[in-house]
């Protein structure tokens, strides 16, 4: 019996960055030589993003400076990084489960299962608490966490969320992710450093899914595959430091995906019996443009094909584990795509590691 995604939400904190604006600001804040201040310059200019959103102000000029530049300079320990992340993480969490079920015919002691994710900040009790507390959840869901992942820990979680529903017909779980990227901001003129502050961004996502069909415009789970290159351990990685969490992101990334992808993809699709002309909907982690530019020439996609996550990478940036949620969301209201189009969501992350999810359209656009 398969299970069924019945709608998707999101969130996004309150403070809003254009890009060009951030880029400005960054070549104030990291400084250094001339070639440096070019480089950031490229980096923002050609990303893709227009806007971004963040948990705090503090990049401004006239921001708050609740985090950043309060009198520890640009580096402030990890311990004060994650104070904000529990203070505004648990705010994202709580809302999505409130959009999920305010926008759904599910009552809250229906939820039997809570899958959070993240892999920005920790505490405990942790989110999936919350959750349970702030909505009146029955006291004996039971909870899960995924954490420090990196980008595509929400396919793994909704893989968790189809093997119950599988096993428990009764079975509905509310699946959410939230990342609060912008809180690990490095200021120093590292590659690796200036290319994640071009392009992460704060914002969370939440499912709904149970193993029966309901009206409204879902999707119905098909199957999954994971996959870790033959290289790329050493091109992204996420490690705690006294100062934040430092992350490992190669200009090399691209390349490495370009490589990985037609051997791992076309024998997960022959499995299925379809062909990438066979897939409808393109659901595409929107790591950056690079990432995106390199699947669509690897794939021989049409444009059009990575539509929805252009968009979210416009609108959004990189919101970690969350992102590939935001894209999904999108496709479900794209007119390309009716009830029986084949869709691939598809995340990358440390390792290198692609997760796919092969997912059918369900109801009416």
């Amino acid at each position: 019996m398969p299970s069924y995604v019945h709608q998707i939400q999101i969130a996004t904190p309150s403070h809003v960055y254009k890009q060009d604006e951030i880029r400005d600001r960054m070549k104030e804040i990291v400084g250094g030589s001339e070639r440096n201040q070019r480089i950031i310059h490229h980096l923002y200019s050609r990303s893709g993003i227009e806007t971004r959103h963040s948990v705090v102000n503090d990049f401004r000029v006239n921001g708050s400076h609740k985090l950043f530049f309060n009198g520890q300079g640009a580096t402030p320990g990890t311990k004060s990084r994650n104070e904000i992340y529990i203070e505004e993480g648990r705010k994202l969490f709580v809302e999505i489960a409130g959009k999920l079920l305010s926008n759904s015919d599910i009552g809250n002691h229906e939820i039997t299962h809570i899958i959070t994710v993240s892999c920005t900040g920790f505490y405990a009790p942790g989110p999936d608490y919350d959750i349970v507390r702030s909505l009146d959840l029955h006291p004996s869901v039971e909870r899960y966490h995924l954490g420090f992942m990196g980008c595509y820990a929400a396919i793994p979680a909704l893989k968790l969320a189809d093997q119950i529903c599988r096993a428990n017909p009764e079975a509905c779980v509310m699946v959410i992710s939230v990342e609060l990227c912008t809180l690990h901001f490095q200021a120093n003129p590292k590659m690796d450093d200036l290319l994640s502050a071009s392009i992460f961004a704060d914002g969370g996502a939440g499912v709904l899914m149970s193993g029966q069909e309901r009206p409204g415009t879902g999707y119905r789970v098909d199957g999954f595959a994971s996959h870790i290159t033959e290289k790329g351990e050493k091109d992204m990685a996420w490690s705690i430091g006294d100062t934040g969490f430092n992350m490992v992101l190669s200009n090399y990334i691209p390349d490495l995906l370009s490589d990985g992808l037609p051997g791992f993809l076309h024998p997960v699709l022959d499995q299925y019996g379809l062909s990438v002309d066979e897939i409808d909907l393109w659901g595409v982690h929107p790591g950056g443009r690079a990432i995106l530019d390199k699947v669509e020439s690897t794939l021989d996609l049409p444009k059009a094909m990575l539509r929805a996550s252009r968009n979210v990478l416009s609108r959004f940036g990189n919101m970690s584990s969350a992102t590939v949620l935001f894209v999904l969301k999108e496709l479900l209201g794209d007119d390309s795509g009716n009830s029986g189009s084949k869709a691939i969501a598809m995340a990358f992350g440390p390792g290198l590691t692609i997760e796919t999810a092969l997912l059918t359209k369900t109801g009416s656009a």
